[in-house]
């Protein structure tokens, strides 16, 4: 359902995502569909980021499309927030590790405690481990807090006694949905899994799963395409095959699963950086892109003397480099998009260094100006806008040493709603 890459905005903040209706649509379909086939449904990652709002905000639409429908059954729930002294512990012993650069897109330092205290929301992704705990009380709707992707699809099948490797290898694939097929898409895919190998096909007629576009889904997210870490080992996939069975379905064998002696959890933590207001323009004047971001130090110096107090610039330049770093003949030399971040303890003084910031830059002087009429280009007005508060990651690392029962927090509910309907 969720996932860390919208960024720490919303684990910080326990926002979902996605809008509320078309997460109650989505749930709603594939809550009933479970239902009349008497089938489990498994979600992880609830809610976006998987923290406890994350978690009772889904079980919140879920109740209501129950009461809705008139149904019963029994409710699993997985909560994934991580004790705060677990942490502590773990930093103080050295068992809380930095993702090196293989594992993840950033880097961040092994936080003190004052910062790991400092996390509004913190969660440890669970694992198939903890999800065949969960399944084993037999509910028929399972919601669990973040998760690992492939722990969703794999663990029934590991439960059932099917190869690790291949369940894993499938689960890697298929909660991308058809994006494994050519053309690449968002459509449903079924997974036909047997005693060694797994099958392949999109539900979309279009949309095909070719040995070349399935291997290649190996490099989607992986900085190794042979190697992917999980909680509880590495599935390896040197001995992985693939093969066409026709022009719509491939079939692929060979995985190995190695698993580790003790299980690491990937723990994710973010904390509040401050009220955020945007600064959104464009400069054409070849001579004023020439002297940016110079200008952009100089404006920010004479805001300062009429803004007091914290706040911070963050500027980002596009055709500059602000995506990636550009050599500089690939630098835009005759537009250039600017957005301006700018951060401070509460809204209304971020939104007014971003005003007294944009007169200032509208006018600012430079050797070579040709108007004094202004220097940029507005979209719209106004140009500077509300961008919600602002949350920064404190923790992207391996938690070492501890059980996943000790963090994992398992619950069974029976939920019995035929008699509101009637």
């Amino acid at each position: 359902m969720g996932s860390i890459d919208p960024g720490p905005y919303y684990l910080g903040s326990g926002q979902m995502a996605a809008p509320q209706a078309m997460v109650r649509r989505d749930l709603e379909l594939v809550l009933l569909a479970a239902r009349q086939l008497n089938v489990p449904l498994v979600i992880g990652s609830a809610g976006t980021a998987g923290a406890k709002p994350h978690l009772e905000a889904t079980l919140d639409l879920l109740r209501d499309i129950a009461i809705k429908h008139g149904l019963s059954f029994q409710v699993a729930t997985v909560a994934s927030d991580v004790p705060r002294h677990l942490l502590v512990s773990a930093a103080q012993e050295g068992r809380l590790q930095a993702l090196d650069h293989s594992g993840a897109a950033l880097t961040l330092p092994v936080p003190d405690e004052a910062q790991l205290l400092s996390a509004s929301h913190v969660v440890a992704q669970c694992g198939t481990d903890t999800f065949i705990r969960a399944l084993k009380q037999m509910p028929d709707v399972l919601i669990a807090g973040r998760s690992c992707d492939t722990a969703i699809f794999a663990a029934l099948p590991q439960m059932l006694g099917y190869d690790a490797g291949l369940a894993l290898h499938m689960a890697k694939i298929i909660e991308c949905t058809s994006l494994c097929c050519e053309p690449g898409g968002r459509d449903a895919i079924l997974a036909e899994l047997g005693p060694r190998d797994f099958i392949l096909e999109s539900m979309n007629p279009k949309a095909h799963a070719t040995p070349s576009s399935v291997a290649a889904h190996a490099l989607y997210e992986q900085a190794d395409p042979w190697l992917v870490e999980e909680p509880e080992g590495t599935l390896d996939l040197h001995m992985a095959r693939y093969a066409a069975l026709d022009e719509h379905r491939t079939q692929v064998s060979g995985a190995r699963f190695v698993a580790r002696p003790c299980p690491t959890l990937k723990v994710e933590g973010a904390a509040y950086e401050g009220a955020r207001a945007v600064l959104l323009a464009g400069v054409a004047d070849p001579t004023m892109i020439s002297i940016m971001p110079r200008a952009l130090d100089d404006v920010c110096e004479r805001v300062r003397s009429l803004v007091p107090g914290p706040w911070t610039m963050v500027p980002h330049l596009y055709g500059q480099g602000a995506v990636r770093a550009l050599p500089a003949y690939q630098k835009s030399q005759h537009e250039m998009g600017l957005v301006i971040e700018f951060l401070a303890p509460d809204a209304s003084t971020a939104k007014t260094v971003a005003a007294v910031f944009k007169q200032n830059l509208l006018h600012f002087g430079f050797p070579g100006r040709l108007t004094t009429g202004g220097n940029l280009a507005f979209a719209f007005t106004p140009s500077e806008i509300d961008a919600n508060d602002c949350y920064r990651f404190v923790l992207y690392h391996l938690l070492l040493g501890v059980k996943p029962e000790d963090v994992f927090r398992i619950d069974v509910q029976s939920w019995n709603f035929e008699e509101v309907v009637a």
